[in-house]
Order: structure tokens, then C-alpha cells, then sequence
């Protein structure tokens, strides 16, 4: 094997900082150093390589050579992958631990009621939950595994569609049988409060506006109603009579099953995302990952959740 040519890595950090700031003073902030000495490393490093990097521009400060563009690309890509090298090997080897991520709504009323069951079947390993709204940066977070709801563009990552997800409305038994306001079918629900899922900076989320319109029921104000951070909470402001909510197959957990809701008719409308099982392709078949992700699968079918492909 041929002796490989590096340049001195600490030039490295400082050219690639120097490179997106286009500022030595905002590269050495980020590298906690001067921006003299930013400077000089970006020259030594000029000096190893014998061709320029940069543009100097007294009056507007730095600019990037075609050598320099199409190097601090490389180099970008480089040290991001050894910043995620770096990160893996820092972790405490833990094989018989798993860190999973997801959202508040689906952990409380999905996931952790049926953790007992493979507790019970793999008593060897154990389970943490992290609940997150946000995306799972796996290079930079302690987490194993990941529950997303989206669409499944997900690069780099091994991804398994985990659950389809309808939408339908429910309500307490006591507004259902309210005869002065009944609730026969969705156009009745204009002569009732809507309660509503604040849910922003997701594009096609089912909503009741696109509920109704799926269903061709026109004439009832949603511009009205409370609002609620989390599915959770809309379905518990609907037990307690506050008003009809929309509820999931995946999300609703005990609420039919106990009483504590009702579904007032059977129209359903399917949601333009899924859920998925994610985690990096290089632990994906960890035997304890292997395990959690099969049992996810066997839930999602036991509970008539799973996904339909085709």
C-alpha cells in the first residue's frame, strides 16, 4: 500500500471553515482560533498544495479559486464523514441496548403500551424511549432506531414502511346522543364545535378542511375551534365533550376499546403519510435492532395497523 499524501489536518479544518464562511474572522470563531491564524494556516496550506485556494479581495474580503470551490466540496464531504466515524466510535458499545426516537403522540398512545410484550419475549434487552418531533440526526444523537412519519425519502438510511394511517371523526358517547344535535352523518357535524390539531410546516396533512372535501361535505365552518399541540390532547378535549376530533387508526390507542370515545359514522380518508421503521444501514442488523424493528412489524399487523403495499 503506497504511502498516502496528507496535508497537516489542522490546515484542513481551517480551509474548510474559511471555505463556507468566505470570512477568516467567522472560520476561527468556529474553530475557536484567530482569524490570523486562520490566515496563515489557509497559506501553509496554499504553500503544501503549490497552487492558491483563494482570492484575496481587500475590499470584500475572500473569494474561492475553481481549485478552491471544487476542493472544499471534497473536503466538506470528508470531514463530515469522519465527524460521523468519530461520533460511532465515541458511543459506549452497548449491544444489548436500544435507543428509540418518536413523536409524543404515537409513543404515548401507541408504542409504549405494547413495549411490555417484547420486554417480555427479549428480556436480554432494554429499551429507551426519546421522544422527538424533529428529524433523527443518528450521527449526532443517541438514538438506535427511529419511528418518522413521512413519506419514505429517507437516503442512507434502511427504511421499512411500518403503518398506513385514516383518518375518522370521534366524539364522546354523551354528544353522540345529544337528540337536539344528532350525529347521523359527516354533514352533521356543522351544528358542532370542531376540535383541531395544530400541526404547522406539514404540506397535504390531513386537516378538516381536506377531510371534509375528501368527502365531498361542504357547508361547516372549520375556521373555528380549539386547538391542541398534540393528537393526545385533541382526543382527550373530545372524551370529555368538548367537541368532535379527528382521530387515526394508529393514534386513537384505547380510546374506542374503553368507551372513552366513539366513532359517530364509518367514513374514513386516507393520510398522505406513513409511518416508517428507520436506523443507518450499518447497525440495521444488529441482532437487537434486527429484533426491535420485527417486532415493530408484528405489532403494526396484530393491531390491523399495518401497511398495505402494491
Amino acid at each position: 500500500m503506497s504511502r498516502r499524501r496528507l496535508p497537516p489536518l489542522n490546515a484542513l479544518r481551517a480551509f474548510e471553515a474559511a471555505s463556507r464562511h468566505l470570512n477568516f474572522e467567522k472560520a476561527g470563531d468556529e474553530i475557536a482560533v484567530t482569524a490570523s491564524a486562520v490566515g496563515q494556516q489557509v497559506k501553509a496550506l496554499e504553500a503544501w498544495l503549490g497552487r492558491p485556494l483563494f482570492v484575496r479581495q481587500p475590499s470584500r474580503g475572500v473569494a474561492l479559486t475553481p481549485l478552491g470551490q471544487a476542493y472544499a466540496a471534497s473536503l466538506s464531504d470528508i470531514l463530515d464523514r469522519l465527524d460521523h466515524a468519530t461520533a460511532q466510535a465515541l458511543r459506549p458499545e452497548a449491544p444489548h441496548v436500544i435507543t428509540v426516537s418518536a413523536m409524543p403522540s404515537l409513543t404515548s398512545n401507541w408504542l409504549i403500551p405494547r413495549l411490555g410484550s417484547f420486554q417480555a419475549r427479549h428480556p436480554d434487552f432494554d429499551v429507551r424511549v426519546s421522544v422527538s418531533m424533529q428529524l433523527t440526526d443518528f450521527a449526532r444523537e443517541d438514538v438506535d432506531i427511529a419511528i418518522r412519519f413521512g413519506q419514505g425519502a429517507y437516503p442512507g438510511l434502511r427504511t421499512d414502511l411500518l403503518m398506513d394511517e385514516y383518518f375518522f371523526a370521534v366524539c364522546s358517547a354523551g354528544l353522540l346522543g345529544d337528540p337536539e344535535r344528532p350525529l347521523r352523518e359527516p354533514a352533521d357535524l356543522r351544528r358542532h364545535t370542531l376540535i383541531h390539531e395544530a400541526v404547522g410546516g406539514v404540506p397535504d396533512y390531513t386537516t378538516w378542511d381536506r377531510w371534509l372535501a375528501a368527502l365531498g361535505v361542504t357547508g361547516v365552518d372549520t375556521s373555528r375551534g380549539p386547538r391542541f399541540t398534540h393528537t393526545y390532547l385533541c382526543l382527550q378535549a373530545a372524551a370529555s365533550g368538548q367537541g368532535v376530533a379527528l382521530a387515526t387508526n394508529v393514534l386513537i390507542g384505547d380510546y374506542l376499546q374503553a368507551g372513552r370515545l366513539v366513532q359517530p359514522f364509518p367514513q374514513q380518508v386516507k393520510g398522505a403519510y406513513q409511518y416508517y421503521v428507520v436506523c443507518p444501514e450499518a447497525t440495521a442488523d444488529r441482532p437487537a435492532l434486527a429484533a426491535f424493528r420485527a417486532w415493530l412489524m408484528e405489532e403494526a399487523k396484530a393491531s390491523g395497523v399495518e401497511a398495505t403495499r402494491g
